[in-house]
C-alpha cells in the first residue's frame, strides 16, 4: 500500500514536471528575445514562497496542478521594447511554440532513454521481428465488468494468446458463455474463468479489460543510435496520435461513437495511469511519460482560446487585420473557453478519474 501511494506521487511529481518543462519552454525564448518575464511558478496561486532573482520572481505555490510564466505584455495593450506585444509575430509565435515544442523534446530525450536501455515496449500484433518474449497484458480493468469480477489485475500476463487480435476473437466468439484464462502474476500461474458479457457498456468490450502487446528489444541500441531511435519514435508516435485522433473526430462527427476501448481522462486519471505503468518497470514508466508529452503537446495546439493554439489564432487574424484583437475581446474569449474547460475537467475528475483513482487505491491493499 505505501509502495503504491509512493509510485503515485511519483507519477503525479512526474506530471507536474512536464507542465514545468512547457512552461519553461516559453520562458528561455521570451529571455531570449529580451522580453521581461515577472514570473515563472510551479503550481498555481496562493503563493507558498518565492525568490526574485533579478527582474524575475521564481515561485512555488499552493496548488499543485501545473505551472505557469507571467510574460511581461502578454495580455496585450502596453507599448514597451520589453513587452510581449511589442514584439513582431513572428517572434510572438516561437514564444508560444516554444512550450510545445518542449514537450516534444522532452519525448525525444525519453524515447532516446528508453531505447538505450532496451526495456519493454508495446508493439503490435503484427510485429514479429526483433522481438523477444513478446506478452499480452492488462494495463486497464473496468468497474463491475467479468474481469472485475475474476479478480484480474493491471500488471497481469494473459498467457497462450500471443495477439490481441486473438484475444478479441476468443471472447467475442463465446459471449454469454464461460471461458478460462490462464494468467501470469508475480512469477506464478493460475486459471480463471469469466463469461464475457453479450451487450456491454459502450467502450469496455465483453470482458472489460484494456490490453497492451509488450515485447523486450532484442538488443539494447547503441549510445549513437537510441537518439536517432528517439527522433524517430517520436515522429512516429505523433503522426499516429493524429491518426487517431481523426478517426475519434471523424467517427464523433458521423454519429458512431468514440473508438471502443476510448476513455475520458484529467490530471488525476493519467497520474493512475502513469502509476500502473510503473508496474511494468522504469522502461515502461518512461515510456508512458513520453507518450503523454506528444499527446499533451499536440492537445495544446487545438485552436482553442486559453490554449497556445487559440493564442496562435488570435495572432493569426492579427496579421490578416493588420492590428491586434481588441484586449477586451480576446480576454473575455479567452476567459470562457478557460472556465469551460476548468468545468470539463471537473466532470471527467469526478466521472471517470476519481473511480480509477479508488480502482487503484483498493487494488492496493
Amino acid at each position: 500500500m505505501i509502495f503504491s501511494i509512493f509510485i503515485l506521487v511519483v507519477a503525479f511529481l512526474s506530471l507536474i514536471a512536464l507542465m514545468v518543462i512547457h512552461e519553461f519552454g516559453h520562458f528561455i525564448i521570451a529571455k531570449k528575445f529580451g522580453i521581461r518575464v515577472d514570473e515563472f511558478g510551479i503550481g498555481y496561486p496562493p503563493r507558498m514562497f518565492g525568490k526574485k532573482i533579478g527582474e524575475t520572481i521564481y515561485s512555488v505555490n499552493w496548488l499543485p496542478l501545473g505551472a505557469f510564466v507571467r510574460i511581461y505584455g502578454e495580455e496585450g495593450g502596453i507599448d514597451d521594447i520589453r513587452s510581449f506585444a511589442n514584439l513582431k509575430i513572428w517572434k510572438r509565435v516561437l514564444i508560444i511554440i516554444g512550450g510545445v515544442v518542449a514537450f516534444w523534446i522532452t519525448a525525444i530525450v525519453i524515447f532516446s532513454i528508453v531505447f538505450a536501455m532496451g526495456a519493454q515496449l508495446p508493439v503490435g500484433d503484427s510485429d514479429v521481428q526483433g522481438l523477444a518474449n513478446p506478452q499480452i497484458k492488462v494495463i486497464t480493468v473496468s468497474q463491475n465488468s467479468p474481469a472485475s469480477t475474476a479478480g484480474l489485475k493491471v500488471g497481469d500476463t494473459i498467457t497462450k494468446i500471443n495477439k490481441i487480435a486473438d484475444f478479441q476473437k476468443f471472447t467475442g466468439d463465446n459471449k454469454g458463455k464461460e471461458i478460462t484464462l490462464t494468467i501470469e502474476r508475480n512469477g506464478k500461474t493460475f486459471d480463471v474463468n469469466l463469461t464475457p458479457r453479450v451487450n456491454p457498456p459502450s467502450g469496455e468490450g465483453a470482458v472489460g479489460v484494456g490490453l497492451e502487446r509488450m515485447a523486450t528489444l532484442v538488443e539494447k541500441s547503441s549510445w549513437y543510435m537510441a537518439p536517432i531511435h528517439g527522433v524517430t519514435y517520436t515522429w512516429q508516435t505523433t503522426v499516429n496520435a493524429l491518426k487517431g485522433l481523426y478517426v475519434v473526430f471523424a467517427n464523433l462527427f458521423t454519429g458512431k461513437g468514440a473508438p471502443e476501448g476510448a476513455s475520458f481522462a484529467g490530471p488525476l486519471g493519467i497520474t493512475v495511469f502513469m502509476a500502473n505503468a510503473a508496474s511494468y518497470g522504469v522502461g515502461f514508466f518512461l515510456y508512458f511519460i513520453g507518450m503523454i508529452s506528444v499527446f499533451i503537446a499536440i492537445f495544446n495546439l487545438f485552436p482553442i482560446p486559453a490554449l497556445d493554439g487559440g493564442k496562435l489564432v488570435f495572432l493569426l487574424i492579427e496579421k490578416i487585420k493588420g492590428r491586434p484583437v481588441s484586449v477586451k475581446v480576446e480576454q473575455s474569449i479567452t476567459l470562457v473557453c478557460f472556465v469551460i474547460l476548468i468545468a470539463l475537467s471537473l466532470f471527467i475528475t469526478v466521472k471517470f478519474d476519481i473511480p480509477r483513482f479508488w480502482d487503484f487505491l483498493k487494488a492496493s491493499f
